[in-house]
Order: C-alpha cells, then sequence, then structure tokens
C-alpha cells in the first residue's frame, strides 16, 4: 500500500449511530457541553481533557463499586488524577474508589455502583467450553448461576486455605471452565492471578513462578493437542522440585483436563487433587468479594521477550476493568447477545480479552486445542454452530486458510458474524483484500488491533464510526494520548522526543499517563526495570518499541515493524512489515514464511538486510526465485528496500503464540550469543542462524547475494 495514495475502503457501518460509540458520543457532548461532529474531535478531547473525559467514561458504564471519597458526589470530578503528574511516575487514578474483578465480571452494576443480574439473569449461558475437534467432546455449557456457584465454592476454600489480598495463584492450564473459576475465584479474594499455559517449557514456567512466588499453582493433569494426549504428572513434579526455597509456596492443585476421570495426583510430591481443596471450603455457595483500590494490582502477565528472564507485569483492577468496557462496548460493539470466541492461550494477553466479555454479559467461548482439528474448517463450523459474533484469530489463522483455498462463507452459515478481530503480527494488505473479497460476508467488520501485554489493552483497535481500508488499524483507542516521533533523534534521559507528520514512519509514543498502564513490575522494587523498558528514549514519554505511520488521509495506523527490527541500511529506515507485505502477496503460492532481519556486526560499517524463506512443501529455493523476489521488492517498495542477501530457512523462530521473533536472529546474525527463553516454541530453530555471522564464508546454493 502506498503511504500517500488513499487506500482502498473495504467496509463501513451501515448504522454507525445505533452504536455505544456514537451514543457515547452523544452522551459526553451533552455532559459536557461539548460538539464532537466525528470520532477525531471526540478522541482530541479525551486525549487533551482526561479527567473530565474518564470521569464521564466511568459513569457511562455499569461498574460495581464503592466511592470511599468523602463529598464524592459533588467533588469526584476533582479526583480522578494528578493531572500535574509526570507520566513515569505513574500517577494512581480514580483514588478512593474501590471495585473487584470477579464482582464485575459475575454481575451487573446499576445505580450509584450496586450489584444486580441485569443481562447475567441465573438461567442465560455465560460460558461454552469447547475442546479440540469441537464436535468429538461434548460442549459444556454453563450459566450464570452455575458459574456464580463453581466460583463461590473455589473461593470458599481458598480462604478455608489462608488467601489472603495480595497472595498470588497462578495456573499452568488450558482455557477451561476451571482455569476461569480459578481467575475469578482468586481476583473475588483480592488475590493476583497469573497464567500460564502447558505447552510452555519447565524453565520458562519456573522463571515466572520463582519471580512471583504464588501460594499456590493450579496445573492440568493432561494436556491435548494436536490430538496428542500428555500427562502432566512429571511436569507438575519439576514445577514442585523447582519451587523449592520459594517460601510462600504451599503447593500446587491438579485440575482434571477430563473431569470423569482425574489424574491420580498423590504420588506427586505437594500436590492435591481438585476436589481435596474443595473439601476444605465450607461448602455453602456465599459469594463475597473483597474491593480493592482502583489502582491495586490483581493481575501478573509477562513480556513476551524472547531472551532473558520475563518481565512481570502487575496491572491494577480499576484500570483493566474500565478499559474492557471502553475498548470492548465502544471500539468492539460488545453488548449482553454477543458471543465471542477467541482463540487464545492463557499464555496471552488475549486470554484477558476473551474472558473480559464477560463484563457486557456475552457469552464467552473457551476453546482448548488446535483449531485445525480434524480439519481446516472446523473453527469455522463452529463458529456458525454456536453464533458466534465476535470470532478473534491472527493473521497466521487466515494465512492458512487462504493458501489452503478455504472460504468460510462456503463453508458455513456466518450470517451472526459482526466482528473478527486479528491481532499478534502484523496483517498484510492482501490478506485485507482477500477477507473481503473472497473470504468472509462483507458486512463483517475487520478490527486489525495492536497493543498487547504491557497496557492489558490497545493503542490502535477497531472503531464501528471509521471504514475499515486496507491496511493498518483503524485509529487510536479513546483516552489513550499516541504520537509518533522521530526515531533517528538520538534518546536519553531528559530528551525530548520529537513528533513526524502523518505519513512519516517513526516511533510510537504514549505522551501522557492513562488508567490501564501496568502498575509496577514485579520484583522491580526502585523501579528501574520499568522506566528501561518504557521511558528511557524520550523525556517522560512511554516508547512502546513499535515503527508506525499515521496515514495522512485516512488516519489509519500502520504497523511496520517492531522498533529493534527496523531495517537501516545506508542510512534508510523501514520495517520489516513492509517485506513481509510484499513476499506475502507475491510468493504467497511457493513461499509459506519469511523472516527479515539486519546484520550489523562489530566490524561492519554498515546494515545489511537478510531475508530468510521458509519454502512451502515441494516447493524449491532456486536462483530465479532470489531474482524474482529482488524484482519484486525493487519494484513495490525501492531499490534501498532490496535485501542484500536472501537464503533458504528450514525453521521460522516463534513464540508460543506463534509470533515470529526477530530479535535473537538479528543478534545472532550480528556475532552475538543468545540464551533463548522459554517464550519461544522452537528455541532449537535458532542454531540454523549462527552461520550467517560468517555470511562471507558460505558458498553455493546457501548464498544469494546481490
Amino acid at each position: 500500500m502506498s503511504t500517500q495514495s488513499t487506500p482502498r475502503k473495504l467496509w463501513e457501518h451501515p448504522n454507525p449511530e445505533t452504536t455505544q460509540m456514537h451514543q457515547f458520543k452523544n452522551y459526553l457532548s451533552t455532559q459536557t457541553n461539548t460538539a464532537f461532529p466525528d470520532f477525531q474531535t471526540l478522541y482530541s478531547y479525551s486525549v487533551t481533557q482526561p479527567a473530565t473525559f474518564y470521569h464521564h467514561l466511568f459513569n457511562y458504564f455499569p461498574l460495581i463499586y464503592t466511592d470511599t471519597l468523602p463529598n464524592a458526589t459533588s467533588d469526584r470530578a476533582n479526583h480522578i488524577f494528578d493531572p500535574g503528574a509526570r507520566m513515569d511516575s505513574i500517577p494512581p487514578w480514580f483514588p478512593g474508589m474501590q471495585l473487584n474483578f470477579a464482582e464485575n465480571i459475575l454481575f451487573t452494576g446499576s445505580l450509584h455502583g450496586q450489584r444486580c443480574k441485569t443481562n447475567k439473569e441465573d438461567d442465560k449461558t455465560a460460558c461454552v467450553s469447547v475442546r479440540e475437534g469441537s464436535f468429538t467432546e461434548p460442549i459444556q455449557h454453563l450459566t450464570w448461576s452455575g458459574l456464580r456457584q463453581r466460583v463461590a465454592l473455589l473461593a470458599n476454600a481458598m480462604r478455608a486455605h489462608g488467601l489472603e489480598k495480595g497472595d498470588r495463584v497462578a495456573v499452568v492450564a488450558s482455557n477451561s471452565i476451571d482455569t476461569l473459576t480459578v481467575f475469578l475465584a482468586t481476583t473475588s479474594r483480592g488475590g493476583l492471578f497469573s497464567s500460564t499455559s502447558t505447552d510452555m517449557g519447565v524453565t520458562g514456567i519456573l522463571d515466572r513462578l520463582t519471580q512471583i512466588r504464588p501460594r499456590w499453582v493450579f496445573v492440568d493433569d493432561f494436556s491435548v493437542y494436536n490430538g496428542r494426549t500428555v500427562d502432566l504428572r512429571p511436569k507438575m513434579a519439576e514445577i514442585v522440585a523447582g519451587m523449592e526455597g520459594v517460601p510462600e509456596f504451599e503447593g500446587l492443585v491438579a485440575q482434571p483436563r477430563f473431569s470423569d476421570r482425574p489424574a491420580e495426583v498423590s504420588n506427586v510430591p505437594s500436590t492435591v487433587s481438585w476436589d481435596e481443596f474443595l473439601r476444605k471450603g465450607s461448602g455453602d455457595g456465599e459469594l463475597t468479594f473483597e474491593r480493592v483500590d482502583f489502582s491495586d494490582p490483581f493481575l501478573i502477565v509477562y513480556s513476551s521477550g524472547t531472551t532473558g528472564s520475563p518481565k512481570c507485569l502487575v496491572h491494577c483492577v480499576g484500570g483493566v476493568v474500565l478499559n474492557g468496557f471502553k475498548e470492548g462496548m465502544l471500539h468492539r460493539c460488545f453488548g449482553a447477545g454477543s458471543v465471542a470466541l477467541q482463540y487464545t492461550t492463557t499464555g496471552w494477553i488475549m486470554y484477558l480479552a476473551a474472558v473480559q466479555a464477560l463484563l457486557f454479559g456475552s457469552t464467552m467461548v473457551l476453546y482448548d486445542g488446535n483449531p485445525f482439528l480434524p480439519n481446516l474448517e472446523t473453527f469455522i463450523h463452529l463458529t456458525s454452530h454456536l453464533g458466534v459474533t465476535h470470532l478473534g484469530i491472527s493473521p497466521r489463522y487466515l494465512q492458512e486458510l487462504q493458501k489452503n483455498s478455504i472460504i468460510p462463507r462456503q463453508v458455513a452459515d456466518l450470517s451472526a458474524l459482526q466482528v473478527v478481530t486479528s491481532t499478534g503480527m502484523v496483517l498484510s494488505d492482501q490478506l485485507f483484500e482477500w477477507f473481503y473479497d473472497v473470504a468472509f460476508p462483507k458486512h463483517v467488520q475487520l478490527e486489525n488491533i495492536s497493543g498487547g501485554t504491557d497496557i492489558a489493552g490497545a493503542f490502535a483497535t477497531g472503531n464501528p464510526l471509521l471504514p475499515v481500508y486496507v491496511g493498518g488499524c483503524q485509529g487510536p483507542s479513546l483516552g489513550t494520548p499516541i504520537a509518533v516521533f522521530d526515531q533517528t533523534v538520538e534518546g536519553g534521559r531528559g530528551v525530548e522526543g520529537r513528533p513526524v507528520e502523518d505519513g512519516v514512519p517513526g516511533e510510537l509514543v504514549a505522551t501522557g499517563p492513562f488508567p490501564n498502564m501496568p502498575r509496577f513490575f514485579w520484583g522491580d522494587e526502585d523501579g528501574k526495570r520499568y522506566r528501561e523498558s518504557y521511558f528511557a528514549k524520550f523525556d517522560d514519554c512511554w516508547v512502546h518499541g513499535d515503527f508506525v505511520m499515521i496515514h495522512p488521509t485516512t488516519k489509519q495506523i500502520i504497523f511496520l515493524g517492531r522498533s529493534d527490527g527496523v531495517l537501516n541500511p545506508s542510512g534508510v529506515r523501514f520495517g520489516s512489515g513492509e517485506i513481509y507485505a510484499v513476499v506475502d502477496a507475491r510468493f504467497g503460492e511457493v513461499v509459506a514464511d519469511s523472516i527479515c532481519v539486519g546484520q550489523k556486526r562489530p566490524s561492519d560499517t554498515d546494515e545489511s538486510v537478510m531475508l530468510f524463506v521458509l519454502m512451502k512443501s515441494g516447493r524449491k529455493f532456486t536462483p530465479g526465485l532470489v531474482n524474482d523476489i529482488k524484482a519484486a521488492i525493487r519494484k513495490e517498495l525501492s531499490p534501498r528496500h532490496v535485501p542484500r542477501y536472501i537464503f533458504e530457512t528450514p525453521e521460522i523462530p516463534t513464540t508460543v503464540n506463534l509470533k515470529k521473533v526477530e530479535l535473537p536472529v538479528k543478534q545472532i546474525v550480528s556475532g552475538k550469543m543468545v540464551k533463548p527463553s522459554g517464550t519461544l516454541l522452537n528455541p532449537a530453530s535458532l542454531d540454523y542462524y549462527y552461520q550467517f555471522a560468517k555470511v562471507e564464508e558460505l558458498t553455493g546454493q546457501l548464498k544469494a547475494k546481490l
């Protein structure tokens, strides 16, 4: 897509005035006596008048809370946050306001923060649990009454086991009703919840658990993926051994993957069964909630860094709940009648996004397993069968459908589907057009979103008031002040960032506080690691690490790659996403995937661009293909974008969430030794790239040089 021409329009909401975003715009206009003729004026107000905006945003949603501020009715508007505080001081929000995450999930707020069951009536379906294969195992439906009873029983057992406010509870588990129950029971007690998927190795799991020091760890007794059942009791024993010396740790609780045949765990050290843990509780089913301060912590998530120990980001209850309402109801059009299916593991921030669908009284579909079993059409049939309105997937999922000529709208009835959300990596222009021209019904809104673990939300997201154009994200998230700064500015303490014009690529930054910033990193008592992660480059500005551009006409936010993966040959800066877009669009028939990195060794005076391509089965890497790729990049982009080297690779390194990872490859080909973290799905794949640190010594067909 040209950065200056207007891209093709693919979708517009047929009745924008019926959306919650439009209704909130009118509400805010009435409350502030300010006209908002379009979304851009609304967004501008939200980031220039943040205290007023967030005051009215809080009042707009049906939250459950207690306001302990003296004279709260008359004085609350003056106590939202300190507008004079520096962003890097992480100012608290809504002092005196108290709420509970689980309570807001399980009930609905009414007048003055009181609790009711509106849209969450006892006999209404709250959750649908689906295991791998969709129709080979029974689909489990759970009502709101049933969910509340399950949470009450486990929360009472946790209280009997001594769990207190501030204690940590972790899970190593699948996306299941049991895992959701642990999440809500823990947070109902004022505890902190953390989750990791079962496919992570023991080293990666312990890298996380030994930092946060949980009191209890709930672990699935079996896992099922790709048709393979794995006994996790040996992993349980390794986790227990690795937690030796952590004084807070009391033991493991085995979650039964198969409810009718739980594993025998009496021989696993420091481990009890789910039923045994529950037996210590009162069993009376009474559900109580510990309301905590708006800025109190309740959730620990982990950076997806692929080297070194993971950062343990701690999010606050109020920021996540309020942002969840804002993004879900306003930006993504969730409502009480929505059915949400987000494909995710529990180790990804999208697990939180999936759970947040319950805030609105929507039905949450919990899927565990491979979405392509027993065949590539399984997830599509499931979407139709359950009447899914909001489907969350990744670009890689769409790529698999496209390369196998699967056309969802021909496979099943998708008339109920309203929104498809894509995140996790850059969504190519070619996939945008395929989505509308070939694959999905034209009424469906394709929401390409980006933000992530760091903010438990999005910087760039969908919007029912804006069109969907080819490429990028529709626009910014309300109340989150973003800008694009010149990446060539040498950063450092006290250095002011320099904004660039729309249409010029640069560094994505946030220029002011917002409620869903992480409160702190666990174990980072002096805040040094937090500041170094986000505030080291520009003074008092959050630097997110994405290389982006705002389109000068449409105002789309176009993600070009990670900042640490920006390519810079001869001083020309561009993102790897630009290279991927050409390769995917022009060579998708022969190339399965690719990874593009810069090489600059200590002895190099300039950076060289290296492109590695993974061939499709049965396709050969040839000099002719190399020449064709070079020619296409030269034509579509410029001669300066053409990689100096193009090689074949047997494997692309990815995280367990299937994001390709460039930084370790970049470091390796630049002559560094890398210790991969437990986040990598295939750490052994990195070994192949070490030979390219001495690229001049490579000969024969492996090397294809300009």
